[in-house]
């Protein structure tokens, strides 16, 4: 049977990881274009960097729910041999499926992190064009809380799967007796 505890730990992670992502999306970056106070120049004044820091305590979190869940896994390869079943076969389609979200949601995290703390230093003089000021794009630590959203739910699912096959995991020659051949009584 799968760890209740481990459960529990990993999903109080997986939602500390969503709620920091979707806090993220939403204290975004933004920018405006000012004069200085001589008008001999424009420059850009960006508002509160705190979604950087959002998105990289989502990676955090989201990195350790994977560890805990992989480590409790012994991440499907290491370990002795599960038993042919539909339970294994569900872990093994889960696990891959498992990583692949891990790994978006990780990318965008990352990738939104990077992208919101960049912040244009020039200034234009002299100019009549203003500089552009760049932002993070809408969306993009949406799209990591949604990927944390199904990393969550996949591995839990995963976990569930790999406990159940390895209950029931190969025992070669017929059990846990003799690795011999069974021989009768002599008469």
């Amino acid at each position: 049977m799968a760890s209740k505890l481990l459960l529990i730990a990993v999903f109080v992670l997986d939602l500390i990881a969503f709620g920091l992502a979707v806090a993220a999306e939403q204290r975004r970056s933004t920018a405006k274009t000012v004069q200085d106070n001589e008008i001999q120049y424009n420059y850009c004044v960006y508002n509160s960097d705190i979604a950087t820091g959002y998105g990289v305590g989502a990676f955090l979190f989201l990195m350790a729910s994977q560890a805990l869940i992989m480590v409790a896994s012994r991440c499907f390869c290491c370990g002795k041999a599960l038993n042919p079943s539909g339970s294994r076969a569900w872990a093994v389609i889960l696990f891959i499926v498992c990583w692949l979200f891990f790994l978006i949601a990780e990318i965008c995290l990352l990738a939104g992190s990077v992208r919101n703390a960049y912040h244009t230093k020039y200034r234009t003089i002299f100019s009549e064009q203003p500089p552009s000021c760049e932002t993070l794009r809408k969306g993009v630590f949406g799209a990591g809380a949604a990927f944390i959203f199904l990393t969550a739910i996949v591995n839990k699912f995963y976990y569930i799967c790999y406990s159940n096959a390895r209950e029931n995991s190969f025992r070669p020659y017929g059990g846990g007796g003799e690795a011999g051949v069974g021989m009768g009584a002599y008469k």
